[in-house]
């Protein structure tokens, strides 16, 4: 699959460019990739159109990359599993025990790692 083909969901998006949300959005971007970053009350981050809500994200998603700690993570299980991406990542600091119960119950594979490494080192 091609970069420009492969939607990647950043939930926990940031607009401030010091953050690893934000660098992994605009890595991504300048890597090609499509990209939906969720936030409930920014509009716009990196110039693309941000999301409120899982529930809002245009389908189909190959990787959902997380941002959120893990008390949020695991209060978007029913949303995570309605947008049924390809394969969720849970980068430092935002593991839970509860999503990555329900990931596997539902069949979705799932890892802990960081987006910005997988992607400098060509493993994404």
């Amino acid at each position: 699959m091609k970069s420009s083909e492969h939607h990647v969901v950043v939930l926990g998006a940031s607009p401030k460019p010091d953050r690893y949300s934000n660098r992994a959005v605009r890595l991504l971007l300048r890597l090609g990739y499509r990209v939906t970053p969720v936030h409930p009350a920014i509009p716009v981050i990196e110039g693309l159109d941000v999301a409120k809500s899982l529930d809002d994200v245009p389908r189909p998603v190959q990787t959902l990359t997380l941002y959120v700690g893990p008390a949020r993570a695991a209060s978007t299980i029913p949303a995570v599993l309605r947008l049924a991406p390809t394969r969720v990542i849970f980068n430092p600091g935002t593991e839970s025990p509860e999503l990555e119960r329900a990931l596997d119950d539902a069949g979705i594979p799932w890892q802990r790692d960081c987006t910005l490494v997988m992607l400098d080192s060509g493993t994404f």
